[in-house]
């Protein structure tokens, strides 16, 4: 009988064990009471990582939340907010107690509309599907034509014909504003990328290596011709050639 008698000396005590279930008690229900309760409710929102314009729409998207307790609100709870902004995709959230929930965004600007036969869609420059378009005529934004329809909304193109001068247009849109809204259509002829200008003339960049170099000898080759070219390859930009 000595061994059980040591190991009992070592055992915690009927009341302690009592007062550590109280205490556990209490912590759980300190816990959802103020789930319940405006003690931690959500009173300002930090909305960081885009533009102004995004960020006051991503605002409006989350005021359902505010006055909510920041116990309750999660990641989860701010995806589903911001699901009627399919270009806007959430990176972090972070409680910053008593009063504050910090969101950092990602978002995605429109740079083409995708079509095939009479459908048509908003693509951003990222390749993702925005929405289907009941009128594309009303958008000014270049074309990409395809044999094929595009994924859902809110998923990435994965056809090479659909993916590539997608991503093209993000890359012009993001080197040269100016000439990005110059141009009409884009397309991938057989992993040749060419961009297709209002005046006429083609753009054609290889496989678009190096895009803002291309762009810079581009634009300078076609002042020099003055609207003459039917077309500029600017593949190999150091050795441009006008057709």
């Amino acid at each position: 009988m000595l061994v059980p008698i040591q190991i009992a000396r070592f055992l915690p005590s009927g009341r302690s064990l009592l007062v550590g279930f109280a205490l556990l008690g209490l912590a759980v229900g300190g816990y959802f009471a103020a789930r319940e309760t405006s003690m931690f409710a959500v009173r300002q929102m930090e909305v960081t990582g885009a533009r102004p314009s995004v960020v006051r729409r991503v605002d409006e998207a989350l005021a359902p939340l505010a006055g909510r307790s920041l116990l309750q609100v999660d990641a989860a709870a701010i995806d589903r907010q911001l699901e009627p902004l399919p270009d806007v995709s959430l990176i972090s959230y972070d409680r910053a107690f008593p009063h504050t929930a910090r969101i950092v965004i990602s978002a995605e600007r429109p740079a083409a509309v995708l079509r095939h036969g009479a459908d048509a869609w908003l693509v951003t420059e990222r390749g993702r599907v925005l929405r289907k378009l009941s009128d594309p005529m009303r958008l000014s934004l270049p074309r990409i034509w395809v044999p094929d329809a595009p994924v859902p909304a809110g998923e990435l193109l994965t056809e090479p014909t659909a993916l590539n001068p997608a991503l093209l247009l993000g890359r012009v849109l993001a080197a040269d504003p100016s000439l990005f809204a110059q141009i009409v259509r884009a397309r991938d002829a057989e992993g040749e990328l060419v961009l297709v200008l209002h005046a006429g003339p083609e753009i054609r960049l290889g496989r678009g290596e190096d895009v803002p170099l291309q762009l810079a000898v581009a634009k300078r080759v076609l002042r020099l011709v003055e609207g003459e070219a039917q077309y500029v390859d600017v593949s190999v930009p150091e050795r441009a050639v006008v057709g």
